[in-house]
């Protein structure tokens, strides 16, 4: 290893001892309760809370918490609340005694007293706390929709690093390629986010997805997922659309630090490679020649005389191939944020929330399966494959993100102003060793340099405002992304020629996707007071721009009969430090040729324009929520019709839809509702599906392109739900849904060339998708384990995809749905003496991950099937303990503590002569990824 990172991690291991050691201030005390109502026990919200310390006031949230920092403890405590006789309280000997294992806060329970008179009617207005347990189940009780939630409570009590692994703690969420979600089984693609109220670009150059690894956990106030459609909602989603919120306005002043290391028992303390071009480079912020010099459409340099020879030093390329070795000791994730909110005597507030993160990680991935095998050739009772290799595999992971909030609430309360910025970038140096066989067969040998970089950007203004009987919002929006891989190298060696290994190919390619997004809504919402009922109206406006810019470049070396290189060279199975060296370069020797493909290029740009009205028409103890949506919707993908020149085409899609919905919910009692939910939804083509692009995947081994004769999928979605609330915080609810598809579209695959495979998108005639949901998150003290509380969801799922006869593609369940998700976790919490832990676990059920597909003709004219790829099922466990020192809180945690290794298979159901059913299972893919032991410690201030 060498000394500079040494001395890093020195450093973060000494800083992380200071954080351990650091004492309190002594003379600071923190003063927290509870208001609740003495005779039901319910929370009681928006409570003013006072002492006879100076500057001393705050109300309570959504749970009836309050939190006041003092210089020393107070003499008097008094609360107030709206129909309540006041509450006071000396806090002498006889009262709430200082903790223990909390020497600086003092722990009250406030129990207050209703008044006898009868009041007219009060509005209290507060700032709820979004994040809480009570108020994720609080929000989805009171929801017209579906929805299911989690919020920053329950992400704290976990070690979720970023929003993909949070999210799978909702029913019915499942996760693939650790970043893309799915809602019910269904694809990513089928799936809408916005955040903070906002649409979201994509910086994902090869899926119509976005990448919810790219948000730190640390910078979330919660996730909603809506699951049936409404008026107010786009239309463009059927799994869910997912709501990221970032955390809102503090209650306090408050500098909060936090630092950790983790260690992997497969990656740390072992061999690890890496690309030496890339090892400098923070974050990518730095990366030196990695990227181009030159601009991204200008001409390369050739050798003097030589018109199509280009010079790879001249042009400013990085040409060292070297890998660098080390022994990484541990990954490192650190954060800090601030927040204060000022109090102006007119009652005006103004808050401040800023924040900070970093993290990286190392990941090694050793003799890892990476095989697709064709029919299983039964005559010869043997397997066919189309490749069969072993990978060794080492990535490093950097996060850097950033986010400032500022709020701002005029004096009297009824209007309420947020500017929400968020910055993100995450960047990935992958390298890849490949050692195996190709469908001819050819012993192969190939190696990926991999550099990638995704950023995302958002600024977002919005306004709340309560009037006597009208509410109105709106927010104005800005989001940028980029998604780069600049830079990657390909060597590729095989025993074609002469039976010997041989160089087949030496390539470098530059790709770059960069995507705006300018997105404005407004929405209204009057509520009229009836005898018979209070019926609300809503109607709003929503307004989108989204442009999208994806370019790239390919290089191959070359030589020519009569060049300088060494004898033999092309059969040097050392190529990094034999061939690809300075003296090894020039007119007459190695250079670059460029690969001209401009079709591989593409632009584009969407216009949406969308409104809608609807009603909640209580009857009863029946509330029915119906509405309708109308959207129109114009995209423009330009295109280029020749491969050597730009020759730009525009092709128009256009889409002009109505989308009615309705959501009812009965309300048995206080406690128990059931929700009944019909809406009609859509799924249109990205542009990366629409254009000719090819991109070459490096992990599947083939091409993957678009089909620009894709049509929009429309679909009627169902909804059945039952939902019970024992108190506070606790839930339990049981859901059914169904789904009908038209035309879904699907990601699969053809056989070209007679064994290469070739990735796209086509349109299924038809699918459906149904299953039922179960989500419990409960307190065990009924059954006397206080401080014990359950949180299980589990889904089961079917879904058949119908093709046209006469495809290619076979009748199947969707891509990537799981017959079963399970999530569960319990957790413990003594708040007296600090103390919380967690155990979390999660299995997901066989699902589809590569599709089958028709291939080739036999001589008796029927075609054979090659089988589907199937994900297996694997137990993962996750386990945390934290202690609280005063104001340091210190957590260690084990992830993926099964280590269970990831197993991915093809099944085929084969019948010999003898007349025998056998079903054949082939791996495609394995790898072990090891169990990692996380250290942290974070401290308020």
């Amino acid at each position: 290893m060498n000394r500079q990172k040494c001395g890093k991690i020195k450093i973060v291991i000494i800083l992380l001892l200071i954080l351990m050691l650091l004492p309190s201030r002594a003379e600071a005390i923190i003063l927290k309760g509870m208001v609740v109502d003495s005779i039901s026990g319910e929370a009681l919200i928006g409570a003013t809370v006072t002492t006879d310390r100076p500057q001393s006031i705050t109300v309570t949230d959504l749970e009836g918490l309050f939190c006041l920092e003092l210089p020393q403890v107070p003499r008097i405590l008094t609360v107030q609340y709206i129909g309540y006789s006041p509450f006071n309280r000396e806090l002498s000997e006889k009262g709430p005694k200082v903790s223990a294992d909390f020497p600086d806060s003092v722990i009250v329970e406030v129990r207050m007293q209703p008044q006898g008179e009868r009041l007219n009617e009060v509005t209290v207005v507060t700032q709820v706390r979004k994040g809480s347990d009570a108020a994720t189940v609080s929000q989805m009780r009171r929801s017209l929709t579906v929805q299911t939630a989690v919020g920053s409570a329950l992400i704290s009590k976990t070690q979720d690093r970023d929003a993909s692994e949070v999210i799978r703690r909702v029913p019915g969420v499942s996760v693939i390629d650790d970043k893309f979600v799915m809602v019910r089984g269904l694809s990513q693609r089928y799936n809408n986010v916005w955040l903070n109220g906002g649409a979201v670009p994509s910086c994902e150059a090869d899926s119509r997805a976005f990448s919810f690894d790219i948000i730190p956990s640390s910078q979330l106030e919660n996730l909603i997922i809506v699951k049936s459609p409404a008026p107010e909602y786009p239309a463009d989603y059927t799994g869910g659309f997912i709501l990221i919120n970032t955390r809102q306005e503090p209650t306090a002043p408050q500098l909060n630090i936090s630092l950790g290391i983790g260690v992997n028992d497969r990656t740390h303390f072992r061999e690890f490679l890496s690309a030496r071009a890339n090892g400098a480079a923070v974050l990518g912020l730095n990366s030196g020649k990695r990227t181009l010099r030159t601009d991204f459409f200008t001409p390369f340099q050739p050798y003097p005389g030589y018109e199509n020879r280009l010079d790879p030093v001249a042009n400013g390329l990085n040409n060292d191939w070297s890998l660098r070795r080390s022994r990484p000791w541990c990954d490192i994730k650190a954060s800090a944020d601030y927040s204060r909110m000022w109090r102006f005597d007119d009652g005006a507030q103004l808050g401040l929330l800023a924040a900070v993160s970093y993290g990286n990680t190392h990941k090694t991935l050793t003799d890892m399966e990476n095989s697709l095998y064709g029919p299983y050739d039964i005559a010869n009772d043997r397997t066919v494959f189309l490749r069969k290799a072993l990978d060794n595999q080492w990535s490093y992971n950097q996060r850097l993100g950033a986010m400032a909030n500022v709020s701002l609430r005029p004096g009297g309360g009824r209007h309420h102003f947020e500017w929400k910025n968020i910055f993100n970038r995450l960047t990935k140096d992958r390298y890849t060793d490949r050692v195996g066989l190709n469908a001819q067969p050819d012993s192969i040998h190939n190696q990926e340099y991999f550099y990638s970089a995704r950023t995302v950007l958002g600024t977002q203004l919005t306004g709340h405002h309560f009037f006597e009987a009208d509410n109105l919002d709106w927010s104005l929006g800005y989001a940028y992304a980029k998604g780069e891989t600049p830079d990657r190298r390909l060597i590729e060696q095989n025993d074609r020629t002469e039976g010997k290994m041989g160089i087949y190919r030496i390539s470098r390619e530059f790709t770059r996707l960069v995507e705006h997004a300018v997105s404005a809504n407004a929405n209204w919402d009057r509520t009229f007071e009836c005898r018979w009922s209070a019926p609300t109206i809503k109607a709003g406006v929503y307004g989108e721009l989204r442009s999208r810019s994806y370019r790239t470049r390919q290089f191959q070396y070359g030589w020519q009969p009569d060049n300088q290189l060494p004898d033999g060279f092309m059969f040097d199975e050392d190529v990094v430090n034999n061939v690809l060296v300075p003296d090894n370069y020039g007119p007459d020797k190695l250079y670059l040729y460029e690969q001209v493909n401009m079709i591989n290029n593409y632009d584009g740009r969407q216009g949406t324009a969308a409104g809608y009205a609807g009603a909640n028409l209580p009857f009863g103890k029946m509330d029915v929520y119906a509405g309708c949506r109308y959207e129109f919707v114009r995209q423009v993908l330009a295109m280029n019709m020749r491969q050597y020149e730009q020759s730009w085409k525009e092709t128009p899609y256009q889409y002009s839809d109505f989308f009615p919905s309705v959501n009812a919910t009965y309300h048995i009692d206080d406690r128990n509702q059931l929700r009944m939910a019909y809406g009609r939804s859509v799924n249109r083509p990205e542009f990366r599906e629409l254009s000719p692009s090819v991109y070459y995947d490096f992990e599947l081994g083939s091409n993957v392109m678009g089909n620009y004769d894709l049509k929009a999928a429309y679909i009627e979605n169902v909804d059945l739900r039952y939902e019970w609330y024992p108190t506070s915080g606790e839930q339990v609810s049981v859901a059914l849904f169904y789904k009908h598809f038209k035309d879904p579209i699907e990601w699969t695959y053809t056989v070209a060339g007679g064994t290469d495979l070739v990735y796209s998108f086509v349109n299924a005639r038809g699918a459906n998708n149904y299953g039922i949901e179960l989500d419990i998150r409960k307190s065990l003290a009924f059954i006397g384990m206080n401080g014990f509380s359950l949180s299980f969801n589990g889904a089961l799922i079917k879904s058949r995809v119908q093709f046209a006869q006469g495809s290619n593609n076979i009748d199947r369940p969707m891509q990537g749905q799981s017959p079963y998700l399970i999530n569960a976790g319990l957790f413990y919490s003594n708040t007296e003496r600090g103390w919380t832990a967690s155990v979390m676990y999660n299995r997901i059920g066989k699902r589809i991950i590569g599709v089958g597909n028709r291939y080739g003709t036999g001589a008796d004219g029927t075609s054979r099937n090659i089988p589907n790829s199937y994900e297996l099922p694997r137990n993962d466990l996750d386990v945390s303990v934290s202690k609280k020192f005063g104001r340091l809180d210190v957590k260690f945690s084990v992830s993926d503590l099964l280590a269970e290794s990831y197993r991915f298979s093809q099944y085929e159901e084969i019948t010999r002569a003898n007349g025998d059913k056998s079903n054949i299972e082939q791996v495609n893919k394995s790898f072990r990824p090891g169990r990692t032991f996380s250290l942290s410690a974070s401290c308020k201030f």
